[in-house]
């Protein structure tokens, strides 16, 4: 029998719940749990002495568990005397039970210390309600309620209503306070068939004589109380707690979702993730098992594997589980064991769990090793220009490493080096295979003249350059005096103002002063600090074309304008190389297959023997037998685009 009614108005009309409670009978309706869910957080707010009015009790059975527990002096209300009679009659020895309407009560002026709302409100208000019949509501309820006494509202906390109750409490001198009831979804889950269920919040709203601004606290665990420094920042965190419930439903009821689901997980009072989980489902196949979580090593989120989303794909693919929970170790926190990290998390990733598995007890663990990695923070700093950023040593397959990470993106290692013996640093080791190629155009280019790279990092590329290739000059132009000082501190940077010269000044103005400069090549290799244009290297301002002309400008016969380009819209990519070939006439390009970076090797005059440049170039580069090219993948990767 369908006993919803068929739109959301209905909820505030006497005739709705008359006819309600007629076709139902006497079999109780609880909205949101029943008392031994509630009670937990009630019994902190609600003591059995208080003088206690029920607002729209309905045949709840709250009520009477209350009186069965030691709350005797209970008074209850309901809209409907249809109800009111059936609870009469059936428990007419349990408090009171009075026929009236909570926007005009008929009790005196301050004569309960409690008044409790159990899904009243939530009846009462649709989206389209009229705010004067809840306007009257809220100040029956100021009036009847006692200065000290609180008046508890356990509801969904819809938007609407949440506002609603935002713009009359704090205003009129009540605490507000919000309690999120994880035993009532819990209980609510287990019990519905699709194991789905919304946040279940009781609002606490005391009140003052006074009070000397207004006070919002909430509890997203149901333990731990957090002060929020305004309604908006209370509203956001409430909001994040039903989103998230809405998208675990969907996780729960679906075989599989299209894309990877992201969570932060914090601990109450927290500002900073303890935990991130990445949600993944393939499609269903023979021979895969059902649900696991991946613990990823600390100092190794940065990896292919776990920082992108083919990385993760991947991942989801060799794990052979057709949903997977991809777990990420954050920094700036402790974590003893692989042990203690999965009971810590046991429960989060129970709860994304496909609706057709009975035994969460089941769900495996996976893991690289035995232990949750080690990550050693070398040094803490703040750029003017990135941000907050660390320098810190990783142990990953037996080998150790020192990464630059701004924390700002802190699933991007910015520079890595490879350490050896006693931290020193291993200046053979080049952490870019771009870097790579980027030489490559150095060599072709090979003369006398001085080499001009905008962008420093860690300066591996530079070092690189400094040990293997010692008829090259650099020059390397960085914007940020706090790099530089890391890259000399931490990298092993040398800047010898002879073969390598480190200039601290914005790159863009380093190039307009070119003047009649000659240089053999110019390379960019920096990252865009603005994400949401779609290309990440370079900023925009190097592809202008007074910059992209000075460039030119500057090259010496035969010179070649190196340029590390990262865009994921071809599109965008498209029109960048549009605008070069306004400039270079022969661009030659190479993508690179394992990641993101596509090298722009770009040239004023025609190359007809480029075959033979990158050859010879790649040979040399290969007689160091340290980093090597595969000279046909090379050839066969050269794309024309003149």
């Amino acid at each position: 029998m369908n006993l919803l009614p068929k739109t959301s108005e209905e909820f505030a009309t006497k005739e709705y719940w008359n006819k309600f409670f007629q076709k139902r009978g006497k079999l109780a309706f609880d909205w949101y749990g029943e008392f031994p869910e509630l009670c937990g957080v009630l019994s902190k707010y609600i003591k059995t002495k208080d003088k206690i009015l029920n607002v729209g009790c309905g045949n709840s059975k709250l009520s009477v568990d209350m009186f069965n527990t030691g709350y005797t002096a209970i008074t209850n209300i309901d809209i409907s005397e249809v109800v009111i009679d059936q609870m009469k009659k059936t428990h007419r020895n349990i408090g009171e039970w009075i026929q009236m309407d909570a926007t005009k009560m008929t009790f005196e002026d301050e004569s309960h210390t409690v008044i409790l709302d159990k899904g009243t409100l939530d009846a009462m208000m649709s989206e389209e309600s009229e705010s004067e019949m809840v306007l009257n509501y809220f100040k029956e309820v100021k009036r009847v309620l006692k200065n000290g006494g609180r008046f508890v509202i356990i509801s969904l906390l819809q938007s609407h209503i949440l506002e609603t109750l935002l713009n009359f409490f704090p205003s009129n001198n009540f605490l507000f306070r919000i309690v999120r009831c994880l035993e009532a979804e819990q209980k609510t889950s287990e019990s519905n068939e699709d194991k789905s269920s919304m946040p279940v919040f009781v609002i606490i709203a005391t009140k003052f004589m006074k009070l000397p601004s207004p006070i919002y606290e909430i509890s997203a665990d149901g333990e731990s109380m957090e002060r929020m420094p305004e309604s908006k920042a209370l509203t956001d965190s409430v909001l994040n707690i039903q989103r998230t419930s809405m998208i675990r439903n969907g996780l729960v009821k679906r075989n599989a979702y299209e894309d990877e689901i992201k969570f932060d997980l914090f601990r109450p009072n927290e500002k900073i993730p303890r935990f991130t989980l990445y949600i993944l489902d393939q499609k269903s196949s023979r021979n895969l098992k059902d649900y696991a979580a991946f613990i990823a090593p600390q100092g190794r989120e940065t990896e292919w594997l776990f920082s992108t989303k083919q990385g993760r794909r991947k991942l989801l693919e060799s794990a052979q589980h057709l949903r997977l929970a991809i777990v990420i170790l954050h920094r700036n926190q402790t974590y003893t064991s692989l042990d203690d990290v999965k009971a810590e998390i046991n429960e989060a990733v129970k709860s994304f769990a496909p609706k057709d598995i009975r035994d969460m007890s089941k769900i495996p663990f996976l893991s690289l090793g035995s232990d949750v990695g080690s990550r050693e923070i070398t040094y803490k700093g703040t750029s003017s220009f990135s941000g907050d950023f660390v320098v810190e040593d990783v142990q990953s397959d037996n080998k150790l490493y020192r990464r630059l990470i701004f924390l700002n993106n802190q699933s991007v290692i910015q520079s890595e080096a490879l350490l050896k013996g006693k931290k020193k640093i291993d200046f053979s080791y080049l952490s870019c295979q771009h870097h790579m190629y980027m030489i490559l155009g150095m060599l072709m280019a090979q003369n006398d003249l001085r080499n001009l790279v905008v962008g420093l990092g860690g300066g591996g590329l530079l070092m690189y350059i400094f040990q293997y290739f010692k008829e090259l000059n650099v020059d390397v132009c960085e914007i940020d005096p706090e790099i530089v000082k890391v890259a000399k501190d931490y990298f092993g940077l040398v800047d010898d103002n002879d073969r390598l010269k480190v200039i601290v000044d914005d790159g863009l103005q380093v190039i307009k002063n070119l003047n009649d400069t000659k240089l053999n090549s110019v390379l960019f290799d920096v990252d865009s600090k603005d994400q949401s244009l779609g290309i990440s290297c370079p900023p925009k301002e190097f592809l202008d074309k007074d910059i992209l002309n000075a460039v030119s400008k500057s090259l010496s016969t035969g010179g070649i304008f190196i340029l590390n380009f990262v865009c994921r819209d071809d599109s965008l990519r498209d029109g960048v190389l549009k605008e070069l070939k306004e400039i270079f006439p022969y661009i030659i390009s190479y993508k690179l297959e394992e990641d993101v970076n596509e090298i722009f090797y770009c040239f004023k005059e025609d190359v007809k023997d480029y075959n033979d440049k990158f050859t010879k170039a790649a040979n040399k580069l290969n007689s160091l037998k340290k980093n090597t090219v595969d000279i046909y993948e090379l050839l066969d990767g050269l794309k024309i685009n003149s």
